[in-house]
């Protein structure tokens, strides 16, 4: 379908481009694909032609096509910027009975006991919404101050499993504006919740008493990323698990050490995990690859964790979501590649191997 003002749509496009050639695409109805050559820089072209395009109806997407570029009209309508807030606080009431609950189970003998002292499991329950509360408002706040629209972050409760939760999300309604802006975004979240487990780990370490690992029982061991076997080393003065000897988790340890783990998992250069989103602006086009390489590498370390087996068709299936922001074409300055390069470097840091294995002493 052709749209009906091609020519005013042309008028705003050829000020900053050389057009050659031009598509009505069938997918969106009513989408234009421009293709020619930028007569000035890409930022500079987009904050030219944004604006007046919107006002038509039309956000632009600028990405390169072989030797030219190519400008695709995609249909749009503003965002709308009204959040659920009874919905999110619904559902961080929800995940914070259900961390609660799961504390409690850390402290508690039985369901009875738990009942009699609903607020025992207290201190596992701040620290885990803490740092998940901590890490979405990293990506809502830069999000909100790119003038990028998200939604208030949505907790999700799961009081049947190890952690209470399956961890929070935002919802991006609006396409970023460069990759620069993709980065600062998907770097903010881990970092901001970084910031609140090292403090959290490095407080549950220092009052987890340290002592023989189980003989003749069957046990959960948490994972050992490098990070984390550095943070034991700073925080206890040696090297665990060792010689037999290994730290036991309280419960504020443990939401410190879930926080690195999630974090880690995230970090992951890969699909749309935030660490994905990293590698995109980092690589641009090229990070699909890096996704491929990636869900590969999980398949053959699935014969190590049988977990990294599912994780490895999660991140395959999410890596056929493309990226999209209005200028693919700019590239990241020195510094943003530097602190990119950085956050890549961090994922290495967390990664575990083997996030949980169950141990038959």
């Amino acid at each position: 379908m052709i749209p009906h003002d091609l020519d005013r749509l042309l008028a705003l496009v050829r000020p900053v481009m050389l057009v050659e050639d031009v598509t009505p695409l069938e997918r969106p109805a009513g989408a234009v694909s421009i293709r020619g050559g930028l007569t000035r820089a890409a930022a500079e072209a987009l904050s030219e032609i944004d604006g007046p395009l919107r006002r038509l109806g039309y956000l632009p997407l600028l990405d390169r096509d072989g030797n030219g570029v190519v400008v695709t009209l995609l249909p749009y309508s503003p965002p709308a910027h009204r959040s659920r807030p009874v919905l999110a606080l619904l559902l961080l009431g929800l995940t914070a009975l259900s961390v609660l609950f799961v504390g409690g189970t850390m402290v508690q003998a039985d369901l009875e006991s738990i009942l009699r002292h609903p607020f025992s499991g207290w201190p596992f329950a701040v620290s885990m919404l803490t740092i998940l509360g901590a890490h979405e408002m990293g990506h809502y706040i830069v999000a909100r101050r790119g003038h990028v629209s998200v939604s208030l972050p949505y907790f999700i409760p799961m009081p049947l499993g190890p952690l209470g939760t399956m961890g929070a999300f935002i919802n991006m309604r609006s396409v970023p504006r460069d990759r620069s802006q993709v980065l600062r975004i998907g770097m903010a979240g881990p970092l901001a919740g970084l910031v609140v487990t090292f403090v959290v780990l490095a407080y549950g370490l220092s009052t987890s008493p340290v002592g023989p690992t189980p003989v003749g029982e069957t046990y959960f061991q948490e994972g050992n990323s490098l990070l984390y076997l550095l943070l034991k080393r700073a925080v206890l003065g040696r090297w665990l698990p060792a010689e037999g000897l290994d730290v036991m988790l309280n419960p504020v340890a443990f939401a410190g050490w879930a926080g690195l783990m999630v974090t880690g998992l995230n970090l992951i250069p890969a699909a749309q995990l935030d660490g994905g989103h990293v590698a995109f602006a980092l690589l641009g086009a090229r990070a699909r690859l890096l996704t491929l390489a990636l869900a590969g590498g999980m398949v053959l370390l699935g014969f190590v964790w049988e977990g990294w087996f599912i994780w490895a068709v999660l991140v395959f299936l999410l890596g056929s979501r493309p990226h999209l922001v209005q200028d693919a074409i700019t590239p990241l300055s020195g510094r943003q590649r530097l602190a990119a390069a950085a956050v890549v470097f961090l994922a290495v840091l967390l990664f575990p191997p083997v996030p949980l294995a169950l141990v038959q002493s």
